[in-house]
């Protein structure tokens, strides 16, 4: 059975997360659903990030098999065709190695956290950010950060379902940016990883917001990492501003081929 990898874009607000639910909406069943209005039969796909409800994929990749020897591009047109209304959009498609995996291939998870800084309450990006009515202190936040990149033993920031084997991670990168969005200013996180944790990038951007914020200082993130106690992390942050951004793979199975 020909192998497909898509890149899918989705609004979570309306889903219960990514992974299929017996009697709530998510990203997952409704691909399936979409699939089979192709090849009528059930269908699995599997995806690079399980993201929770609330939280919206740019870059989630998913594969799916199929019994035709489909175009992918007339593959992905189809499945948009079939996803309609609901906020969710194939953006690519390729034909992929029959074990090439969209988890297991995968290299690196990036997420995108944006934070919006304003009293008004927001109109257009309602759903799209968390807000926070005063400024935040960029500079002590990375300072916090910093604390958190490299391989560390990530308790403190795991949710307590968490189902991973180990909390032991290595985080690569977590930049802090600082730009004016179309609501107002924002500060954007962009995190880096092979796999997250439960919870780890909600946990860790609400952490630093306490630091922001003046409520903490840069060195209780270190303090809150080396505790290994969930009690020590700040508040878990809402999910509407979490992206999964990115999916990294040794080769770019949607870059143009020669």
């Amino acid at each position: 059975m020909p192998r497909y990898a898509l890149q899918v874009e989705y609004h979570g607000a309306p889903f219960a997360g990514w992974q299929r639910q017996a009697d709530q909406p998510s990203v997952q069943g409704a691909i399936e659903a979409a699939l089979a209005k192709l090849e009528r039969r059930d269908h699995t796909i599997a995806a690079a990030g399980r993201t929770d409800a609330g939280v919206h994929g740019l870059g989630q990749v998913a594969h799916c098999d199929m019994e035709r020897d489909w175009d992918p591009f007339r593959l992905s047109e189809a499945l948009n065709h079939h996803l309609k209304p609901l906020p969710v959009a194939i953006v690519n498609a390729a034909r992929v190695d029959d074990d090439w995996h969209a988890r297991f291939s995968a290299l690196e998870r990036r997420y995108l956290f944006r934070l919006l800084m304003r009293r008004a309450p927001a109109t257009h990006d309602a759903g799209l950010v968390w807000q926070v009515k005063h400024p935040l202190d960029a500079g002590a936040m990375r300072a916090g950060a910093a604390y958190l990149i490299g391989n560390h033993d990530f308790t403190t920031f795991r949710s307590s379902i968490c189902q991973a084997a180990s909390p032991q991670k290595t985080l690569d990168e977590i930049r802090i940016e600082e730009v004016t969005g179309t609501s107002g200013p924002e500060l954007r996180f962009f995190l880096r990883a092979r796999s997250f944790l439960h919870n780890q990038v909600r946990s860790i951007v609400g952490t630093l917001e306490r630091v922001g914020c003046g409520a903490w200082p840069p060195e209780q993130v270190r303090d809150a990492l080396e505790a290994r106690d969930r009690a020590a992390c700040g508040p878990v942050c809402p999910p509407q501003g979490l992206y999964l951004s990115g999916v990294g793979y040794p080769e770019d199975p949607f870059a143009p081929r020669a």
